[in-house]
């Protein structure tokens, strides 16, 4: 069978057995359809007290994601989408590798080529407090849904292959919808 006709079996089984978005027929719209708000609660990995709360907000052409992280050294730590939702490795390595759906290489947030999951580095006062207020260009929140963002704890250089040589994973919470009116 060929990749073409298995890939539109696939889809066609999909599309059958996929739930509605909304069982209120009336919400059947674009703006309902697609998430556009989001939220990660931020879990440290083994050995360290890093934790937080940040929420992701879609708007046209890009996501804000804002909010807190607490627990870390002072400076600059790599900031970035991973594929993954999975937190079973207590080090944060199963949330895999940098979101890339593209297969871009690894470079700052306002470059043109790069992973869709390169955030850049977020900023650690000298309590351990990084205040985070992200433009995330071309970013949309429905395709982050069930992945992760991931806190590293050295700064990410922008540039080194394949990730930014920005150390261990210090952080690591997944993407959920996040509840109406909530904040």
């Amino acid at each position: 069978m060929t990749h073409l006709k298995l890939g539109f079996m696939l889809f066609a089984l999909t599309a059958i057995q996929a739930p509605k978005l909304y069982a209120d027929e009336k919400h059947a719209d674009k703006a309902h359809m697609a998430p556009t708000a989001a939220v990660a609660v931020m879990a440290a990995t083994k050995g360290n007290k890093v934790e937080g709360t940040l929420m992701l907000k879609q708007f046209e052409g890009y996501v804000e994601i804002t909010g807190t992280v607490s627990g870390l050294t002072l400076g600059k730590h790599g900031f970035h989408v991973h594929e993954f939702g999975d937190l079973r490795d207590p080090e944060g390595k199963s949330a895999g590798g940098h979101y890339n759906p593209t297969g871009a290489p690894h470079a700052g947030p306002h470059d043109a080529h790069r992973h869709a999951g390169d955030l850049g580095n977020i900023d650690a006062d000298d309590k351990g407090v990084a205040t985070v207020k992200i433009k995330a260009e071309g970013l949309e929140v429905h395709h982050v849904l069930g992945r992760s963002l991931v806190v590293h704890a050295g700064p990410d250089d922008l540039k080194s292959q394949p990730a930014g040589d920005s150390g261990p994973r210090v952080a690591v919470g997944v993407i959920g919808v996040q509840m109406p009116d909530a904040k």
